[in-house]
C-alpha cells in the first residue's frame, strides 16, 4: 500500500492518479475525506501532518512526503514504512541555510535521509501551475503584471511530477537518488502568457514588474522572508530554473508535457 500526503493538493492529486492508474493500492491522506474526489478505488484517511503522533500507518509500504513537516518521515520509518518519496525543491541543492525556503527544503530532505527509510529526492524546478496566480488579473482584463520578466523557467506540469513520483515509489531502481525533474522549454513570463493567450482566444499583454514594484506587490500577501528569498533565487541568481533536463522521460518513458499542453488542459480554469 502507498500513502500519498496532500492528496487532494495540486501534486499529491497527480501522484495518487498515477498510482491509481498503474492499479496500486493507494491511501490518500487528506484533512477531510467527505470533501474530496478520488479515483475509484483509491482510500481516503483523515490526518494532520502537523501532528505526527496522530497518523496511522498500517499496512504502508511507501510513502509519498510533503516537505515542511517535521516529524513525519521519523515517524514513518519507526511504523515500518520502508520506503520514502520526499518532495523537495531546486534550492535544497544551494545549502543555503539563510534562505527560508530553502532552510525548510534541506530539513525536510535531511529528515528523510536519518530516517532510517529507503529515500528518493524529488527536486522539481518551478511548477506550470504557477501560471494560475494570474487568474485575479485576467478575470479583470488582459494585461498580466509579472515579477521577474526576464527569468526564464523550465516550468514543469504537476501531471509529470506525479508521473516521476509514482515510479520513484514504486521502483527500486530510484532508491538513494536524487530526481531533478522540469519541463521541455525554458520560458520568459511573457512567453507564458503568449500561450495562454492563443490557447484562450484573448490578445493578452505581460507588463513586466520593475523589482521594486515586484517586492511590493509581494509583500501584500507573502511573509517578508520568503519575498526575500525570492529576490534571491530570481534577481540574485542563487538558482537556475531555465536549465532543461531529461528526468522525465528517462523516469516514465515519455517526454513531458509542453507549458501549452498544461494551458490546453487547463483552459476552463482560465475562463
Amino acid at each position: 500500500m502507498f500513502l500519498v500526503t496532500g492528496a487532494s493538493g495540486n501534486v499529491g492529486a497527480e501522484v495518487v492518479q498515477a498510482l491509481a492508474t498503474a492499479g496500486e493500492p493507494v491511501r490518500a491522506l487528506v484533512r477531510d475525506p467527505r470533501r474530496v474526489t478520488l479515483p475509484e478505488g483509491v482510500d481516503a484517511v483523515a490526518g494532520d501532518l502537523t501532528a505526527p503522533e496522530t497518523l496511522a500507518f498500517d499496512g504502508i509500504r511507501a510513502l509519498f512526503l510533503l516537505p515542511g513537516y517535521p516529524g513525519v518521515a521519523q515517524a514513518a520509518a519507526r511504523a515500518g514504512v520502508e520506503h520514502i518519496v520526499q518532495l523537495s525543491g531546486v534550492s535544497a541543492g544551494t545549502g543555503d541555510n539563510g534562505n527560508a525556503v530553502t532552510r525548510y527544503m534541506a530539513a525536510s530532505e535531511r529528515e528523510v535521509l536519518e530516517s532510517g527509510a529507503t529515500w528518493t529526492i524529488l527536486r522539481p524546478c518551478a511548477f506550470a501551475s504557477n501560471a494560475l496566480r494570474w487568474l485575479p488579473q485576467l478575470r479583470a482584463g488582459d494585461v498580466v503584471r509579472a515579477p521577474f520578466p526576464e527569468v526564464r523557467t523550465a516550468s514543469l506540469d504537476a501531471f509529470d511530477l506525479g508521473a516521476v513520483a509514482a515510479e520513484a515509489l514504486r521502483d527500486k531502481r530510484f532508491h538513494g537518488e536524487i530526481l531533478w525533474p522540469t519541463g521541455p522549454e525554458a520560458l520568459r513570463p511573457a512567453d507564458q502568457v503568449a500561450v495562454l493567450g492563443k490557447v484562450l482566444g484573448r490578445n493578452l499583454v505581460c507588463h513586466g514588474l520593475t523589482d521594486d514594484e515586484a517586492r511590493a506587490d509581494m509583500l501584500e500577501n507573502t511573509p517578508v522572508e520568503y519575498v526575500d528569498a525570492f529576490f534571491d533565487f530570481y534577481v540574485h541568481g542563487a538558482i537556475d530554473e531555465s536549465i532543461v533536463r531529461p528526468t522525465v522521460e528517462e523516469v516514465t518513458g515519455r517526454p513531458p508535457r509542453t507549458f501549452e499542453q498544461w494551458a490546453t488542459a487547463h483552459a476552463d480554469a482560465f475562463r
